[in-house]
């Protein structure tokens, strides 16, 4: 069985938003749009639903999981430490394309952090991801909607054609921009070294923070 896509209305998109409010809220698992790709969303408080999402995903248990947050002020929810870098990078970067990796704080589940000990987290720069989360009222996954090592859908009839089958509704808000994902950089230690190239260059991050870059 298909899912059940729901256009949103850029201008009117609280209806949209509400019902996949009742799909996370319930243990359910949505496709929606990034600044750069389609996203899989799932309360990332219910253990069952993030299982769910590495079942869809084939995602292997040893990678973890980036939320998606409203804004910097959430990240003491999810981080036991906000180092200095952590602060001018939030700061200048989002909202944003920039995922950062911090040290998780003790009871946040280890599907999320793979064992790691770490929590990736990202303020996301697309209007419409925000509403969505202002909406929800809380934070959301935010690994790519797609099967894992596949190519990132970029709109909804892509996400749909992947793994509509398997999640419970797609918000349809068009074609998003693609290009590179997210960065990823571990603030987690100081200096922060970088994980993953991206949107955003990794110059402008360390020279940000006045930093020689440490890369793996």
């Amino acid at each position: 069985m298909t899912a059940t896509i729901i256009k949103i209305d850029p201008a009117h998109p609280e209806s949209a938003f509400t019902r996949a409010r009742e799909v996370v809220r319930s243990g359910g698992v949505i496709a929606y749009p990034t600044e750069t790709f389609y996203g899989l969303g799932a309360d990332p408080g219910n253990r069952v639903a993030v299982r769910r999402l590495f079942e869809i995903k084939g995602r292997p248990a040893e990678q973890p999981i980036l939320l998606l947050i409203r804004s910097a002020g959430e990240v003491r929810e999810w981080a036991s430490e906000i180092t200095r870098s952590a602060e001018i990078l939030m700061e200048k970067f989002w909202p944003g394309p920039l995922t950062l990796v911090f040290a998780a704080k003790p009871g946040v589940m280890r599907e999320l952090t793979a064992g790691k000990g770490t929590i990736g987290l990202r303020e996301p720069g697309n209007p419409l991801t925000l509403k969505l989360l202002e909406v929800l009222g809380s934070a959301l996954t935010g690994t790519s909607a797609n099967i894992s090592g596949g190519r990132s859908p970029e709109t909804a009839e892509e996400t749909a054609a992947v793994i509509g089958g398997m999640v419970d509704l797609i918000l349809d808000g068009g074609r998003t921009t693609g290009g590179r994902p997210s960065t990823v950089m571990d603030v987690s230690q100081d200096p922060p070294r970088l994980i993953r190239e991206g949107a955003v260059p990794p110059d402008d991050i360390f020279a940000s923070v006045r930093l020689v870059p440490l890369r793996t």
